[in-house]
């Protein structure tokens, strides 16, 4: 039949075009469908102000790129010129008296920046340098591309490891525990607190902490996409056109075609039927099984659990610039190299202000004094502004914690034009605080992006949330989204999970699409080209996976 294939995928995400990517290759015919009028999902760079500034807006900083199997296994750098940029200063966060607090990707430069405030935590950071990034290579790296254990065979296998008693202590901890167990000085707290929480964790929950070790080791680990983040999503479809593949975008998926409990394939708004050995759903949970394969064909069981699933408490605000000049920031003064820092976090300098930020947001909140992290991408990366835009000018995003539903207003109130341009103007106004260049002659035109933007654009983004759910203890590991599916593979017959909202989660760190993979080829009998990664391998000699 013409409209049938071996694998179906329901979204051109990162992983839907990660697994779509190593599938064709291994020879199997691939279709991934996609709603939006191009693949990529969070992958997007586009020209929301002017002609010519390319903004990423939505995924901007790429933290895996040491550790994901993809960037080796297809050569993204060598073979399809998808280069990363891994910026010196990493996070810088200004004072108001001129200092600034830094994260260099050298630790020594880290230490000699954070020894100016207090030389007991410089000397703290390189010991827990270390310390992350022995369980980061050991553990938490490999563990994201290979299936999780179940939980207590999880407990035993940490349990027989020094690096995996270590994983679980910290696990047991809050991410302020962690911050408060290694530093001492407000400043440096309160920058070690941002990093280690601004993805989705919240600094007083405690089993999580494990996250904390691999957000503050990959907090110098972070590269910028060389001409936006949407080359890379640009790489994967052209593999999967090399090798066959099929991706159809701006169509809409009905349901998912169920024939004696089995997923069969799926049929389109239009009426189009396509047919296929596995269907890999890259979409959330609700999504997947009560939209389009329905809840009669699911146990209560799996009903149950799919409607105990949690949303973020949190999405993003962003606000995308087209700036005459860069900002001038005053603390470059003291320290030029923030000039080119690859994050700056402004108007929170104390633990005690990042705190305030967080609980604010948690109770559907955004504080009058608007705090932000900022990145100017073409500062680092010039070819992010194309013609016919002049040398000079330069492409900014200032982001912020947000609620989706605002305790004053509700979601609804993010329509409000108003309101998102007083938004607007406390954001440029906290930007100018710490950079007085910036004024309104200095800023060409602004796109705002709000948490209803982000769930309208990205549907399984729900309430505006960047990692299709939240992470929550209960709701990670082999509980991502549940037990029944979080190893890709679900109750569902041929039906697999392959989304940010399974196992190991989002943020295009490339887990649930490389697992999906493996799973697919795996029940297809598909020899798979690809090798298990040696760091997985080590891990799985040392009984950690």
């Amino acid at each position: 039949m013409e409209n049938a294939y071996d694998v179906i995928i329901i979204g051109a995400g990162p992983n839907g075009l990660e697994a779509g990517a190593y599938l064709a290759r291994a020879g199997s015919k691939v279709l991934v469908l996609e709603k939006r009028y191009e693949g990529g999902g969070g992958l997007a760079t586009e020209e929301v102000t002017f002609p010519g500034f390319l903004h990423n807006t939505h995924a901007v900083y790429m933290m895996m790129v040491d550790f994901a199997p993809i960037y080796q296994d297809f050569k993204l750098e060598a073979e399809y010129n998808c280069k990363h940029i891994h910026p010196e200063l990493q996070f810088a966060l200004p004072l108001s008296d001129g200092r600034c607090v830094c994260l260099y990707t050298d630790v020594e430069k880290t230490c000699a920046n954070f020894a100016q405030f207090s030389k007991k935590d410089a000397e703290s950071y390189r010991e827990f340098c270390k310390l992350a990034e022995q369980c980061m290579d050991e553990f938490i790296g490999p563990a994201t591309y290979a299936p999780p254990s179940p939980l207590l065979e999880a407990v035993v296998k940490m349990q027989s490891n020094d690096v995996g008693r270590t994983v679980m202590e910290y696990s047991e901890m809050t991410a302020l525990d962690i911050v408060h167990r290694h530093f001492e000085n407000e400043h440096i707290r309160a920058l070690m607190l941002y990093v280690a929480c601004h993805w989705g964790v919240d600094y007083n929950q405690s089993g999580l902490g494990y996250l904390v070790l691999l957000y503050l080791n990959r907090a110098i680990n972070y590269r910028l996409v060389r001409g936006g983040s949407h080359m890379v999503a640009q790489s994967l479809i052209k593999i999967i056109h090399e090798h066959k593949g099929v991706t159809i975008n701006n169509v809409r998926i009905k349901r998912i075609l169920m024939e004696n409990g089995a997923a069969r394939g799926v049929e389109l708004t239009d009426g189009t039927i396509y047919r296929g050995k596995a269907i890999i759903s890259t979409a959330d949970p609700h999504q997947t099984f009560f939209n389009l394969v329905g809840k009669e064909h699911l146990s209560d069981e799996l009903t149950e659990m799919l409607e105990s699933y949690q949303w973020e408490k949190h999405s993003l605000l962003g606000i995308h610039l087209a700036m005459e000049h860069p900002p001038r920031f005053t603390a470059a003064d003291s320290n030029p190299d923030i000039e080119k820092a690859f994050v700056h976090i402004l108007g929170m300098e104390t633990e005690e202000e990042v705190i305030k930020e967080f609980d604010a947001v948690y109770n559907g909140e955004l504080q009058s004094e608007a705090h932000y992290n900022c990145c100017f991408p073409s500062v680092l990366d010039p070819s992010q502004l194309i013609a016919p835009v002049s040398p000079g000018r330069c492409t900014g995003l200032l982001s912020r914690l947000a609620p989706y539903d605002l305790a004053e207003g509700g979601s609804d109130r993010w329509y409000n034009f108003k309101f998102k341009q007083e938004l607007v103007k406390a954001g440029l106004a906290t930007l100018q605080k710490y950079a007085p260049n910036i004024d309104e002659d200095n800023i060409l035109w602004h796109y705002v992006s709000t948490p209803v933007d982000v769930e309208n654009k990205f549907p399984s983004m729900v309430k505006g949330g960047i990692k299709h759910g939240a992470y929550a203890p209960l709701q990670m590991g082999y509980n991502r989204p549940n037990h029944e599916c979080s190893t890709t593979k679900t109750p569902v017959e041929n039906l697999y999970l392959g989304g940010a909202s399974c196992y190991p989660g989002g943020l295009v760190i490339w887990g649930a699409g490389y697992n999906a993979a493996n799973r697919v080829a795996e029940d297809l009998g598909i020899d798979k080209w690809w090798q298990e990664p040696p760091g997985v391998t080590k891990a799985r000699e040392s009984g950690l996976i």
